[in-house]
């Protein structure tokens, strides 16, 4: 067996690009020199806050192009988890008299369904709308959720464990017939910078951005909400961010994440197209080298470009994901936010998958930085590791 690479050695075949990306080297410069060279707060009324304050501005302005909405749309946060967070207790708490119903689908993030399921225990009313075996989100489903107290809708555009895409402005369509005050969120944190995202096209009036998953720095997110929205601060104190969301301004995270977005977004489409046709090659090897391999959730064709969910049946997907590392290879099990634990993944038991399958799940979620010969050594050495599991597993099952 392969010895596992040193603390700080190259990450190897990195293919865990879901949880989170290599920052890119031009990030990393402008995250220093604004940590060494322009630290001013963007509160203070000098030149260095003044500069300060010009970054910030410059990478709302960057986001604003992408997403076409107005830049005082766009609101700083510490990453999506706040941003989501934000999104759910902000507007249920500017909203008291439109009701107190939350309607959100089985296959959101962690951040999206413990929060849900934490705001009914606090007494507000919770549908949790199920998705099919493709993990896919009826419209109408969605629409038939809604009640004459709901509030919310929040909807994930991509599926950080399967990659499923869903048809956002066919569900605010169905939602809006059924009853047109009632606001939608989305969290797009896996679709930014590998698909067009378009809020105010589809009629969102919430969207979720982080900045870690675009090869830009941790602790940087951004929501979006439609002016005219009200929505509720979850901390108090100063004024930043128009005292929606107070506390001193990450400026280099602010302004890496700037760089982060401008990069990422000139390189589409193409990088889109590259992925997927990387992603296709992926699965297709797999499948012919190793026997028992199924892909879950979406049709690799048909989900987004840069994530994948195996099944390797009769390997434990824990007892791989180190197998796989100790030969160099990284993959997940699942979220990042949850991966530790050992309970199935929520998602894939949304998708109704036998336990076999449920046992020995992968993500695999690759990034601009993925290249073929990473494909050939992920199937090379998913060959062995899933050889090598296999075997043990079938000698601890005949005693």
């Amino acid at each position: 067996m392969a010895t596992q690479p040193a603390p700080g050695a190259s990450p190897g075949v990195y293919l865990d690009n879901a949880a989170t990306t290599r920052a890119r080297p031009e990030v990393v410069e402008a995250v220093v020199d604004v940590l060494q060279n322009r630290f001013g707060n963007p509160a203070s009324l000098h030149t260095a806050g003044l500069e300060a304050e010009r970054l910030v501005k410059e990478t709302r302005a960057v986001l604003a192009r992408a997403l076409d909405v107005p830049a005082d749309d766009l609101y700083f946060t510490s990453g999506g988890t706040e941003a989501n967070n934000w999104a759910l207790r902000g507007v249920l708490a500017a909203y008291p008299r439109l009701g107190r119903h939350l309607v959100t689908t089985a296959i959101e993030h962690s951040s999206i369904l413990t929060t849900a399921r934490r705001l009914e225990q606090e007494g507000y009313r919770l549908t949790v709308v199920p998705a099919d075996g493709r993990g896919r989100v009826d419209p109408e489903r969605v629409a038939a959720a809604v009640a004459p107290d709901t509030v919310l809708v929040s909807v994930m555009l991509v599926n950080n464990e399967i990659g499923s895409i869903q048809p956002i402005a066919d569900i605010v369509q169905a939602v809006r017939r059924r009853r047109p005050e009632v606001l939608v969120h989305v969290d797009a944190v896996q679709a930014f910078g590998k698909m067009p995202v378009r809020p105010r096209a589809w009629g969102v009036d919430l969207l979720t951005l982080s900045a870690h998953k675009i090869h830009g720095p941790k602790g940087t997110g951004a929501l979006y909400v439609r002016r005219g929205v009200r929505i509720q601060p979850l901390l108090t104190g100063g004024e930043q961010e128009g005292g929606l969301r107070p506390g001193t301004h990450n400026v280099p995270g602010i302004a890496g994440f700037g760089v982060a977005a401008r990069l990422i977004l000139a390189e589409q489409p193409e990088l889109g197209r590259r992925l997927q046709a990387l992603k296709q090659r992926l699965v297709e090897r797999v499948q012919a080298e190793i026997p028992e391999v199924y892909v879950n959730g979406p049709d690799p064709a048909e989900g987004a470009p840069h994530i994948v969910n195996l099944s390797v049946v009769g390997a434990r997907g824990e007892v791989l994901v180190h197998a796989l590392a100790q030969r160099g290879v990284y993959v997940s099990t699942g979220s990042a936010c949850t991966s530790r634990r050992t309970a199935p993944s929520h998602v894939l038991q949304a998708l109704g998958l036998p336990p076999a399958r449920l046992d020995s799940a992968l993500r695999v979620s690759l990034s601009r930085e993925t290249t073929e010969d990473d494909v050939e050594r992920f199937v090379a050495a998913l060959r062995e590791a899933a050889a090598e599991v296999r075997a043990v597993a079938s000698v601890r099952a005949r005693h």
